[in-house]
């Protein structure tokens, strides 16, 4: 009695799964609708990217700086220096800080609306090898300072990049970094099948 329960119960359990089988293989023949109600990531992308540096210059100076000493000779005392520098200048636009609000998205239009940040110039970046003294002229004290003492150079790094940083913001730099970005996330957005539309303040 067990054993012919046994097969009736394995029997049943063979149809069960011929079944199952049998309604996954003719199911696709039906045909299938997918339906994708995820929204699009666009937001998530730009905050992604943080800052993207869009253009970048590079800028040569030559100081040429004199010290003198009241009411005494240039060749008693003071100094006279030329110095070299030269650096880059990044110009970037910063994501990081886009509010909820700056993007917004129409999927039944596919088209983006942005806020685009005003581009901002990056703290310029002296290239070591390519800044030293050119010439220096110093008085007869000055000279003889020297032997004992090094000079500070400092002053002339710091005077390079305030220089070079006020030649970057009269170049054009940051309307060209704002172009730039316009371009990247037209195509960005191009390739994902959305029109954007850039609103806001910029440098332009």
């Amino acid at each position: 009695m067990k054993r012919r329960m046994g097969v009736v119960v394995a029997g049943l359990v063979l149809l069960a799964v011929a079944a199952l089988v049998s309604v996954f293989v003719v199911l696709p023949r039906f045909g299938t609708d997918t339906i994708d109600r995820s929204q699009p990531a666009l937001l998530q992308s730009l905050r992604d990217l943080s800052q993207y540096h869009a253009a970048a210059g590079d800028f040569q100076v030559v100081l040429d700086i004199e010290h003198d000493v009241r009411f005494v000779p240039s060749a008693l005392a003071g100094q006279r220096t030329l110095f070299v520098a030269a650096g880059t200048v990044n110009a970037y636009v910063e994501f990081g800080g886009l509010a909820e609000d700056a993007l917004k998205v129409s999927q039944e239009a596919k088209t983006v609306e942005l806020a685009l940040p005003a581009a901002v110039l990056d703290k310029p970046n002296l290239v070591q090898e390519r800044c030293y003294v050119f010439a220096q002229e110093r008085g007869l004290v000055d000279r003889l300072a020297s032997l004992v003492e090094t000079q500070d150079q400092q002053p002339f790094y710091v005077a390079a990049e305030q220089k070079i940083s006020d030649a970057a913001r009269e170049s054009g730099l940051v309307g060209r970094a704002e172009e730039n970005t316009r371009k990247m996330l037209t195509g960005m957005f191009g390739a994902l099948g959305y029109q954007v539309m850039f609103t806001g303040a910029t440098s332009d």
